[in-house]
């Protein structure tokens, strides 16, 4: 039984491998120039995601659902919703995070040496791999369904937000899973669903605390 288990498991292996085929740089630098010129074309997308968060010091993973919605290169929305409902708003100048069951905001002033700029590099990994060369260390895989992806970061800032970055996306060039690995060894994996590249309302980019809602500014601004 053993043998058959052990025989079951190796071509299962070989099988993966097997349709799974590594780029060349040459390879790598066409599949980039192909992803910039699908979001030249359609700079906007949304979806609907899933996330599991796993942390080494709790036995069961931490879901979550929710929406996001981006625009190139850096306006994004993400509503998550369930116990701990959260709405995060970026204009590209102006970052908010809302908790509505406290009532309170995180609002954040974006600059060109703003410390939060790493958070948000990291955040938008997954749909802005706009000039992604100069901040990943890159591979990739041609794989049944499309390509993987793995990035991993050069600059000590993003460094410290996660060790490797993987991402999954179709023959459409359309991202549909990621896995996160940040350096105290917790995984998040996000998987997205109901891709669309229709227009998105710039409304959407924009965010007005509800009256009664107490704004904090971190940074100190």
């Amino acid at each position: 039984m053993r043998k058959i288990l052990l025989s079951f498991l190796i071509l299962n292996f070989l099988a993966t491998v097997a349709h799974a085929q590594q780029l060349s740089p040459t390879e790598i630098k066409g599949l980039l120039e192909q992803i910039r010129e699908k979001r030249a074309s359609a700079p906007q997308v949304q979806a609907d995601f899933q996330d599991e968060k796993v942390i080494r010091l709790m036995n069961k993973p931490i879901t979550s659902t929710g929406k996001v919605w981006f625009e190139m290169p850096n306006k994004f929305r993400r509503e998550v919703k369930g116990n701990s409902p959260s709405v995060t708003v970026c204009d590209g100048q102006q970052l908010w995070i809302y908790y509505s069951n406290f009532k309170s905001v995180e609002h954040y002033t974006l600059s060109k040496h703003s410390p939060i700029n790493a958070g948000i590099a990291a955040v938008t990994a997954a749909l802005n791999l706009e000039n992604v060369e100069s901040t990943y260390h890159i591979t990739a895989n041609k794989i049944d369904n499309g390509y993987s992806v793995e990035l991993l970061p050069k600059t000590p800032s993003l460094k410290r937000i996660f060790q490797k970055f993987n991402l999954q996306m179709n023959n459409e060039l359309l991202v549909t899973r990621t896995e996160m690995l940040q350096p105290n060894g917790d995984k998040l994996v996000t998987i997205y669903s109901n891709q669309s590249r229709a227009t998105i309302p710039q409304s959407t980019f924009q965010f007005t605390p509800p009256p009664g809602t107490e704004v904090t500014t971190p940074l100190g601004r």
